[in-house]
């Protein structure tokens, strides 16, 4: 790749990164960040030259985690902005001469759900009450209302094209695993004929559109351009599907077979049409469906994970009637910006991917592979004993790094609601670099296979999936002899964090050495100090209230068996994460400590300044390949250190 090592993780580190793209209202221009100067900056993207200017200098977050929204005259972004990666976002605009100010200052975390096509109305999320619930920006007057008080969640506040009503999703059953769409009216002041402050988006006259059975998920993704319909998503008959409410006939048409978890997206101008993308093993597929025929074709893009992303604008990905924006990436290939004409089944590239020094043929491609598990792996269970699950057919990605022998790294994603698909990934390009093979694991309870895949982890963390990750890990082994069996190792972040820990004090005799970035440790703590939304949400809604359930949060948090580790373990935590606090690190560090472990020999243990839930900033990008190199040098060896050791 490089010439030498720092270079290869210096140059994959810095290659320029671009996020959350989103088209003006006209689909003249196209605002994204993009790190290509160094840093996070807003540019605005010329769709039909190609030429690129940049807006902010400094403005915008050094993180480009959280995304941004047009206003309805096209003329500033709305953009959310924290301090040091805390996540606790207040919501800021930047016009197009780089006047920053902020618009919505609130306790806590707050994020941008919708942006009215009036000019005047923001719809936000914010925990400041304590839950997270939906609050009424009116932008003449500057005054934000409080307008849902629920004691779950709300989600994904939509309004309707005439500000009139929004649609949410949240649950007000007494079965915890359930979600609902509800619909609100706006109530219009007489005198000014827009809604009055404190009269406004009263979220006390929602209706539940009961689109799916109790104990189903369902969620609004976009109003149809005349505001009399609703694009919903709902996973009643197990895998999730699309589906069109009509607000006359009170009814929902369903699109699709059924035989792929799909996902809508927006609905076109036209109204006749709407964008999904579906699921099939670790790719992502874009989908038409035509509303008229209930018609569904698939878009002719090459193979890999194609998105329109997520965001407060849906209408961000339109350029224009017949032209969409993709998002497209492969293992090999870094994410690029495409235009889609759905008319010619043709599409350009808006905004190729900056390789650096690196050409697509230099990284490694991956395998798509399934394993039969029952969620109890060969390798002895040293922390709780499980008899066997259900037999599943579980999917994992596998990067072979072509080193002969090879160390492997077992990588456990995060959520754990989501995926790994065969998309880049910087870190495992890098972990590749240094000869280590990668293994990703969509074990039991990974989102793109349905309800009942997912709910198979539901009262279980710490059994079946972790027993399905190491499963994984020792087919891959048997079936490569290649592989070193000798230099085995886990590293996640997050849920992934969890499950390194977990796959550390559980199934010790498994691995060489393990990382835990910003992992959860103690269940009992993590309920305590997350924040609210993810307490109930994540915590509660998995493993149930902590006092009802303490024999299942003691003995499934890998700090309960902090004695059975007995390979190194490298732990690094954001002292500013709010999603798994820095004391879920502490905790297991000072565990370790009192067990008699001893820092430097048997664990590590950083904790990064300035930083959150992980980070994109080049910078901390750097900071974190350098931690994971360092320690992986030292305690398993990477091909230089070999390289090193043989010249001596």
């Amino acid at each position: 790749m490089t010439d030498t090592p720092d270079d290869t993780l210096r140059a994959l580190a810095e290659l320029p990164t671009m996020a959350h793209p989103a088209s003006t209202p006209d689909g003249s221009e196209i605002a994204l960040y993009y790190d290509i100067d160094g840093r996070n900056e807003l540019y605005l993207l010329d769709p039909d030259t190609g030429e690129l200017d940049r807006w902010s200098d400094g403005q915008v977050p050094k993180d480009a985690r959280h995304g941004f929204a047009w206003d309805a005259a096209g003329q500033r972004v709305l953009f959310h902005l924290d301090e040091a990666g805390n996540e606790q976002n207040d919501i800021h605009a930047i016009d197009r001469d780089g006047t920053a100010e902020p618009v919505v200052e609130m306790d806590g975390q707050v994020t941008l759900q919708s942006v009215g096509d009036d000019g005047e109305t923001l719809l936000v999320g914010s925990n400041a009450d304590g839950q997270m619930n939906v609050y009424r920006h009116d932008l003449p007057s500057g005054e934000t209302t409080k307008v849902t008080d629920y004691d779950r969640a709300v989600w994904t506040a939509e309004l309707s094209p005439d500000c009139e009503r929004f649609a949410f999703t949240t649950n007000t059953s007494e079965d915890y695993d359930n979600a609902d769409v509800f619909v609100a009216s706006v109530a219009r002041s007489a005198t000014e004929g827009r809604p009055a402050a404190g009269d406004d988006l009263d979220g006390s006259n929602a209706r539940n559109l009961d689109i799916g059975e109790t104990g189903a998920e369902s969620a609004p993704a976009d109003w149809h351009p005349d505001g009399d319909k609703l694009l919903v998503s709902d996973n009643t008959p197990d895998k999730g599907r699309c589906g069109v409410y009509d607000f006359e006939a009170d009814d929902v048409t369903w699109f699709g077979t059924g035989e792929y978890e799909e996902t809508p997206e927006f609905f076109l101008p036209d109204g006749d049409r709407f964008l999904a993308t579906r699921t099939r093993d670790a790719e992502v597929v874009p989908v038409l469906y035509d509303t008229t025929t209930g018609e569904g074709r698939e878009l002719d893009v090459p193979g890999g994970v194609s998105t329109f992303g997520r965001g407060p604008s849906d209408d961000g990905w339109v350029l224009d009637e017949n032209r969409v924006l993709l998002m497209h990436t492969t293992p090999t290939r870094r994410p690029e910006l495409l235009a889609y004409d759905l008319n010619a089944d043709e599409y350009e590239t808006v905004l190729e991917a900056e390789y650096g020094p690196f050409s697509p043929d230099d990284f490694a491609d991956a395998e798509y592979v399934t394993v039969e598990s029952d969620g109890v792996p060969e390798t002895p269970q040293r922390a709780v004993e499980h008899d066997p699950y259900d037999e599943l057919e579980i999917g994992a990605i596998f990067y072979d790094s072509g080193e002969r022998p090879s160390p492997l790294v077992v990588n456990p994603h995060g959520g754990p609601r989501h995926r790994d698909t065969l998309s880049f990934g910087y870190r495992t390009q890098f972990l590749l670099s240094r000869g280590f093979s990668v293994l990703q694991v969509n074990y039991r309870g990974s989102t793109g296979r349905g309800r009942e895949f997912v709910e198979e982890l539901y009262d279980d963390w710490g059994g079946a999936e972790q027993g399905d990750v190491a499963t994984a890990a020792e087919r891959v082994l048997a079936e490569n002899d290649w592989l070193d069996d000798d230099r085995v190792v886990v590293f996640g972040g997050s849920y992934g964090g969890y499950s390194a820990y977990w796959q550390l004090v559980q199934f010790p005799d498994l691995y060489a050495a393990g990382v835990a970035w910003v992992g959860v440790s103690d269940l009992f703590d993590m309920a305590e100090n997350t924040m609210p939304h993810f307490r109930s949400e994540l915590m509660v809604k998995y493993l149930g209230e902590p006092d009802e359930n303490e024999a299942l949060y003691e003995e499934r948090s890998p700090v309960t068996h902090v004695d059975n580790l007995a390979a190194p373990l490298l732990i690094v935590h954001g002292v500013n994460d709010r999603r798994v606090p820095v004391s879920q690190a502490r905790i297991f560090r000072d565990a370790l400590q009192d067990a008699g472990y001893e820092e430097s020999d048997d664990y590590e243990y950083e904790e990064l300044g300035e930083e959150g839930h992980g980070s994109s900033d080049i910078d901390d990008k750097i900071r974190s390949l350098e931690l994971l190199d360092d320690f992986f040098e030292r305690r398993v060896g990477t091909v230089e250190a070999d390289v090193t050791a043989s010249d001596d």
